[in-house]
């Protein structure tokens, strides 16, 4: 009989990879404690709609035992993509067969939702922002919180995002600006309140884009758009033009000065929006991005490999989950396990990031069908 204590093991962030992982490994018999920054899983927006892949992203909820559910949930129409020229000329149009489903799209809170729905109760302790990870490599580790607690763990899983806070027990790299900014639009109502828009982006996404300035307006689910604002532009470039984030009048009037060659119908996903804009610069991890192997240490998703936001970051999470927590179920030890999954995941993850260094410059490309069908394969 095998009289080894199991592993202790403490999963930081509440997103897609960390919720997944924490599914998977319960599947397989192993307790594992999520600990988010956040009040409640309702403490802010999620952010917008996600495609998930056939060839990672869905894998990995097959294994978690929640395919079907995806599939009730996500949007299939939104597969749908439109390439316009600034004048507004349709250049590109994907209309999506009626069973395909390669990469349907479901809203990030949703997803989130049917993941934390599937876990034991109890399992994400909410309210707890990591200040930092110590004791030795070989464990156990001290996780300090900001409310003054400290949890120990056998391991540290850290799905804590770009500004992951478990990087740091590994990894000296930060996120560098990519040069890009998103500036982020909302629109609600949009079949009564924007009848044009509605029809202008159709079922899925929308793109334009002339070498310097971009456009991307993605269908969310609930009668929402969602628009980004892609500029090639300093990282502050808000305040250094004697503006704040919340100036929505004086950012809209900047905004349509740098497009004002722009058709009228397009300039309205600048204009026409319901609410202030969000600031969303770009940054990316440098590449590769490896790190010594550690026993005790881990990381998946943005906190090992950020890039930019092109449709392959929440899958190469899910996958980066997956393949983690099959890992800790088959291996007899936890280094034995972090061996084995990183000798997959960071190979992938550089390749991937390779392909995608400079990427976000691409969304500014006039010939942005060819550059998502040569980045995404």
């Amino acid at each position: 009989m095998n009289t080894t204590p199991a592993p202790r093991i403490a999963i930081i962030g509440a997103g897609p990879g960390g919720l997944t992982c924490a599914r998977i490994l319960q599947r397989h018999g192993i307790t594992a404690t999520v600990h988010d920054r956040d009040a409640g899983p309702a403490a802010r927006d999620q952010g917008g709609t996600l495609d998930l892949h056939a060839d990672n992203g869905q894998i990995a909820l097959r294994e978690a035992g929640l395919l079907d559910e995806f599939f009730r949930l996500a949007r299939p129409e939104g597969q749908e993509m439109r390439q316009l020229d600034p004048a507004g000329t349709m250049l590109f149009h994907h209309v999506p067969d009626q069973d395909e489903r390669f990469k349907p799209e479901i809203d990030r809170g949703l997803l989130r939702d049917l993941l934390l729905d599937s876990l034991q109760p109890g399992t994400v302790r909410w309210g707890h922002t990591l200040r930092a990870v110590t004791g030795p490599a070989e464990g156990p580790r001290q996780l300090h919180f900001t409310d003054g607690t400290t949890v120990e763990a056998d391991l540290v899983i850290g799905a804590d995002g770009a500004w992951s806070t478990v990087r740091r027990a590994v990894s000296p790299a930060t996120p560098r600006y990519t040069g890009v900014s998103f500036l982020e639009a909302w629109f609600h109502d949009v079949e009564t309140r924007h009848p044009d828009i509605a029809e202008l982006v159709g079922q899925g996404g929308a793109a334009a884009a002339d070498g310097e300035r971009g456009l991307f307006a993605q269908r969310n689910g609930g009668d929402h758009i969602r628009v980004y604002i892609i500029q090639r532009v300093p990282a502050d470039w808000i305040t250094a033009g004697g503006l704040t984030p919340e100036a929505t009048d004086d950012i809209r009037a900047l905004l349509l000065e740098r497009y004002r060659d722009w058709s009228p119908r397009l300039r309205r996903l600048i204009a026409d929006n319901d609410g202030p804009y969000v600031d969303r610069p770009i940054f990316a991890l440098p590449v590769p991005h490896v790190w010594e192997h550690n026993p005790t240490v881990t990381l998946l998703g943005d906190a090992a490999h950020l890039m930019p936001p092109l449709g392959v970051g929440v899958n190469l999470a899910l996958l980066d989950a997956c393949e983690l927590a099959l890992a800790l179920a088959r291996h007899d030890t936890v280094d034995e396990a972090i061996h084995a999954y990183e000798q997959t995941m960071l190979p992938r993850s550089t390749e991937t990031a390779r392909l995608l260094d400079g990427a976000a410059e691409g969304l500014l490309s006039t010939e942005l069908p060819d550059f998502a069908a040569a980045a995404l394969g």
